[in-house]
């Protein structure tokens, strides 16, 4: 069973930047969506970047369109998530996911089966 790992969260002020890496255990074909994945206290689980390796495809939620980017770094199978011009609202516990199946990509989390346990960031202004 594959295993991600998320790291690179933490504390900054409003207007800051983290990066966040996701590292798995083994390799993952590149016919699998990558995602990252969001969870604020008391809300549900929101789609924040997700990339398809193949085509190169990418997906943002609008709440981050424009300040975060997602990359992949196929050489050693590490998912990013840079994140820039934070806002408090970006805090919450993020998770990187595969996708259930090959073949589909998008920001529904229901559609990813495998999660990493998740690392916290935190913006204040």
């Amino acid at each position: 069973q594959v295993q991600l790992v998320e790291s690179g969260g933490g504390s900054v002020q409003a207007g800051g930047s983290l990066r966040l890496s996701c590292s798995a255990s083994e390799f993952i074909t590149n016919t699998y969506c990558l995602g990252w994945f969001r969870q604020a206290n008391g809300k549900e689980r929101e789609g924040v970047a997700s990339t398809y390796p193949y085509n190169g495809d990418k997906h943002y939620s609008d709440s981050v369109k424009g300040r975060f980017t997602i990359s992949r770094d196929n050489a050693k199978n590490i998912l990013y998530l840079q994140m820039d011009n934070l806002e408090p609202e970006d805090t919450a516990m993020y998770y990187c996911a595969r996708g259930r199946k090959p073949g589909y990509c998008g920001l529904t989390a229901g559609n990813f089966a495998l999660w990493g346990q998740g690392t916290q960031v935190t913006v204040s202004s």
